[in-house]
């Protein structure tokens, strides 16, 4: 449903005036002092501008009419004001960048990567209008927070100019009109902004895809088959290419600026020299004196000083704007998500009946295939289930939505008879492990990148060591030069490990989990020799018949290799997203079905090699 524009702008305003009070708080809660400081110099900037005009007229009319009383006060009174000006504008501004840069580093980078971490699912870090908000908001904290500070000063930069206009005012009521004039560069230079806020998500696809060119060019990892290849040329030159082409649409956003800015800026200083004509034109006849024209001089020459100021501070605080529309789309999407994107119902401490598939299709977002389609199955408590098919058949999504990762396009999933969604996620998943192809490499110390698969126990050494044991991993981690205290990663000065000592160290993570209701391993092996693959797919589905013993846990196992499956309670074979087949090893062998055909061509492969 389409909001009309007038709800639209209120609910904009509200998610503004939202993420303003949030920004005060965080200030005030990180630092009150300076928080208070920045609104004090303000303040006091509203009384110097009275000031400097006030003291400088009565010092010329002293002057004038020889009242050296007053005309000494007057001028001592315009050097104290102009000392404190000074003082008050440096003060305020490293106060307030003080105060930005704390918040910016310390406060809000923490609360954006808590809302995109914590977020249910997967389906968002692959959608590119998500994608597109985030890589604009994870470099926007700083900006973020100064253009809120800016808009303050911004509003106080507006109630110098009615200061200024009311003194105006005292001399001729013309030069009121300086205010509609005023208002001119703002006006003009948002119009400018909106048009460089625009091309920046228009261009974030690109500044994102040229980023991931440069970071495959010059990481190790692809290094080897880069030079193989001689593709080092090409990536470069598409890296240029979409580099160059944002840049060229952003140089072209910030000249269509520029060209309003400049308008705004000519319309302004037209005025302030017909103001200007019109107070000496009528001085010359006699409707003022000496001391009005320097009030209305200095007053004028403040205002356009105001002016400019109120410019630059609101310039800043819009240019913050194609920052902020993408974190405040970030939030609502947020929002949505934890309203809409899970249930509440306590996750039970076993299963006894199981998990049952009714009618279970699922596609990618952006995709006319089905990965999944009219999937409908029974899982009972406790079952070892082995999955299998030929690339592309939907094993690896049928595990993502099983994990709720992902939730079914139509169909359901329920657990023990409860629709999956309405558990609480976080609940479903403290009760899920697994194993999963594409693992993560943690750099960091051995022990906390295994000891990160149960938070809770990440410091438990005994657990760590269980958990090597499991996963065949703790003979190359005594070989390690200070065993699990051993910091990874090459590049932090640590020791990189081979492809299967990783995926040792992934198995490893997943079992330190002691009572999951749903153990998963996808491909766990797969970049392990034969023969290590085979001893630890017997020790773990011998850890799948203790856990369904001790909580009726569910084990689904993704595999390649059909030799490694035959132990599994139920064989589900996927073709092209649909459940071609489903039973035991021995039924599927006698059904001379795909299963059997399958599973022949590679017994046939294994015996020839």
């Amino acid at each position: 449903m389409t909001l009309d524009p007038q709800a639209e702008f209120r609910a904009t305003a509200r998610d503004y005036a939202g993420l303003a009070r949030e920004l005060f708080a965080l200030s005030h809660r990180r630092s009150p002092g300076l928080t208070i400081a920045v609104l004090l110099t303000q303040a006091l900037s509203l009384v110097t501008v009275a000031a400097t005009a006030l003291t400088l007229r009565a010092a010329i009319n002293g002057a004038i009419d020889h009242d050296t009383g007053t005309a000494v006060a007057g001028a001592v009174g315009a050097a104290v004001v102009y000392a404190a000006t000074a003082a008050l504008t440096d003060l305020g501004y490293n106060v307030k960048g003080q105060l930005v840069d704390r918040v910016a580093v310390l406060d809000l980078p923490a609360s954006i990567h808590r809302d995109i971490a914590l977020l249910d699912g997967l389906e968002h870090v692959e959608r590119s209008d998500f994608l597109d908000r985030v890589t604009i908001v994870l470099g926007a904290p700083w900006a973020i927070v100064n253009g809120f500070w800016s808009a303050v000063t911004a509003v106080f930069g507006v109630l110098q100019l009615g200061v200024s206009l009311v003194l105006l005012g005292t001399v001729s009521p013309w030069l009121l009109l300086l205010v509609l004039f005023a208002a001119a560069p703002l006006w003009f230079d948002r119009r400018g902004r909106r048009c460089v806020s625009r091309a920046e998500t228009e261009t974030a696809e690109a500044v994102r895809l040229q980023k991931h060119l440069f970071d495959t060019a010059s990481e190790a990892a692809a290094a080897k088959e880069i030079r193989v290849a001689g593709a080092g040329g090409e990536l470069a030159r598409r890296q240029a290419a979409l580099w160059e082409e944002a840049a060229d649409h952003r140089f072209r956003a910030q000249l269509h600026a520029a060209a309003w800015r400049v308008g705004g800026w000519t319309l302004f200083t037209a005025a302030f020299v017909a103001a200007l004509a019109v107070v000496i034109h009528r001085t010359a006849r006699g409707h003022g004196s000496p001391g009005d024209v320097v009030l209305a001089i200095t007053v004028a020459s403040t205002l356009r000083g105001s002016v400019e100021a109120a410019v630059g501070r609101t310039t800043d605080s819009v240019a913050a704007q194609r920052f902020v529309d993408p974190y405040l789309w970030l939030r609502r999407f947020v929002a949505d998500r934890r309203t809409h994107g899970s249930g509440d119902l306590a996750t039970p401490p076993r299963l006894t009946e199981g998990i049952v598939l009714d009618r279970v299709s699922y596609r990618y977002p952006g995709t006319d295939r089905f990965a999944l389609e009219d999937v409908s199955l029974t899982i009972p408590a406790g079952t070892v289930v082995a999955v299998v098919g030929e690339y592309g058949s939907g094993k690896t999504t049928l595990v993502k939505l099983l994990n709720r990762f992902y939730r079914p396009d139509s169909g359901r999933i329920t657990v023990d008879g409860v629709d999956l969604a309405s558990y609480d996620g976080a609940g479903w998943h403290a009760r899920t492990s697994a194993a999963f192809q594409d693992f993560g490499r943690y750099r960091t110390v051995f022990s906390e990148t295994v000891g990160l698969g149960d938070l809770p126990h990440l410091d438990d050494h005994e657990r760590v060591a269980e958990a090597l044991h499991e996963a065949e991993a703790a003979a190359f981690v005594s070989r390690l030069p200070q065993g699990v205290n051993t910091l990874l990663g090459r590049a932090l000065g640590g020791v990189e490990l081979s492809e299967g000592q990783w995926q040792k160290t992934a198995l490893a993570r997943a079992t330190m989990r002691r009572e999951p209701l749903l153990f998963v391993l996808d491909e766990p092996t797969a970049s392990l020799d034969a023969p290590s693959e085979q001893e630890i797919f017997q020790r773990q589905m011998a850890r799948a018949r203790e856990l369904a013993a001790r909580t009726g846990a569910i084990t689904v196992i993704v595999s390649h290799r059909f030799s490694t499956v035959t132990g599994a309670d139920l064989i589900l074979v996927l073709d092209r997203g649909r459940l071609e087949e489903i039973g035991s090893h021995h039924e599927l062998l006698a059904r001379q079905g795909r299963y059997a055909e399958l599973y022949g061509i590679q017994a046939t492969a294994y015996a020839g090699s």
